[in-house]
């Protein structure tokens, strides 16, 4: 891509890093950068500034100009908008914090201030990463991928689950076909590889009357997190691309992979096409006709799972014969 083919919703500042990183390692004038970008000297180094803040080794000389010499190892918008093939999630605003108490809460605040549909928050690290029923969810910062995306779906609140089921196929499917790794889902949210947890999805929204005013879509994901470097009640249940890889993984490649594929389901899920995706669904969690038990808050159900409807809701037959839907709770597949 040439510094003609840019973007118009880039800003200012990644049109320069877009321009920079095309003469990576080479000095480029104040004067050229000025006429090429038609923003004046002082704007360039207002940007400079900014750019070397967020961890980019820019080279400043009075007389040779601007060289970039090294990219920082973060998700920052600059680079999650390189090569990103979207039209919406990722090309609206990025929210970027080295760390932040979650993705989820800081999307919630921006939805509620009127942040549009395709605003991408981001985070190096967590200090307060949940998963469903309000558990931890373990957040090193710059080894793994906390992410969370608006969207304004225009949909009842009796649709809402359909979002996780959706986003839960994105994200298997991105980490899938990019590291080559067999993910399945596990109901309704978890990724998992080998048995173990890769990654995780919650779904949460903003109302109003009766109508869905706003979802935010996060997603938890071990890329680089060696395995010692889990908390003890997570070294067995837990793992990550490194520990399934045996070698570091490009956290953005994966980051733009969920976009995109984000993007691809939901334009499907917005043209009246779920049932496609939940057909890609049950083939990913492959839990039809398993028999199961089913922890919830004072209550285990066992049985044979009959189907997964529409909605997400799992329709459990028990030993005798009753049918249970479960909205929620912790599965476990029963070997015998």
């Amino acid at each position: 891509m040439g510094l003609n083919d840019i973007p118009p919703t880039m800003n200012t500042k990644e049109r320069l890093l877009r321009y920079l990183k095309e003469e990576q390692g080479r000095f480029v004038s104040g004067e050229k950068v000025s006429s090429r970008l038609a923003i004046s000297r002082s704007a360039i180094w207002k940007h400079i500034s900014r750019l070397k803040g967020e961890g980019y080794d820019i080279e400043s000389s009075p007389r040779k100009g601007y060289a970039l010499r090294r990219i920082p190892d973060c998700l920052l918008a600059g680079e999650i908008r390189e090569g990103l093939d979207t039209s919406l999630i990722g090309q609206k605003p990025i929210f970027h914090f080295q760390e932040t108490d979650n993705t989820n809460n800081q999307a919630k605040t921006l939805a509620y201030d009127g942040a549009p549909e395709g605003a991408l928050v981001i985070a190096e690290g967590q200090s307060q990463g949940r998963g469903r029923r309000g558990r931890v969810w373990f957040s090193p910062p710059g080894q793994g991928i906390y992410a969370t995306v608006i969207l304004r779906p225009h949909l009842p609140l009796s649709e809402a689950p359909k979002l996780t089921l959706m986003a839960a196929v994105a994200a298997a499917d991105a980490v899938q076909n990019r590291t080559g790794l067999t993910v399945r889902i596990k109901w309704p949210n978890d990724i998992l590889v080998n048995g173990r947890k890769l990654a995780g999805i919650l779904t949460e929204i903003g109302t109003e009357m009766d109508s869905l005013d706003f979802a935010v879509i996060g997603l938890g994901l071990n890329v680089n997190i060696p395995r010692e470097s889990f908390p003890p009640g997570l070294r067995m249940p837990a793992t990550s691309v490194l520990i399934e890889q045996g070698k570091p993984f490009p956290r953005i490649f994966l980051l733009r992979a969920w976009l995109e594929e984000l993007e691809k389901i939901y334009t499907l899920f917005c043209q009246g096409h779920f049932n496609t995706i939940l057909s890609r669904w049950k083939i990913l969690a492959d839990i039809v006709g398993n028999r199961i038990a089913v922890d919830l808050p004072g209550r285990r159900y066992t049985g044979e799972v009959q189907e997964v409807d529409e909605h997400g809701v799992l329709i459990l037959k028990e030993p005798d014969g009753t049918l249970q839907r479960i909205f929620s709770g912790d599965v476990t597949l029963l070997t015998s």
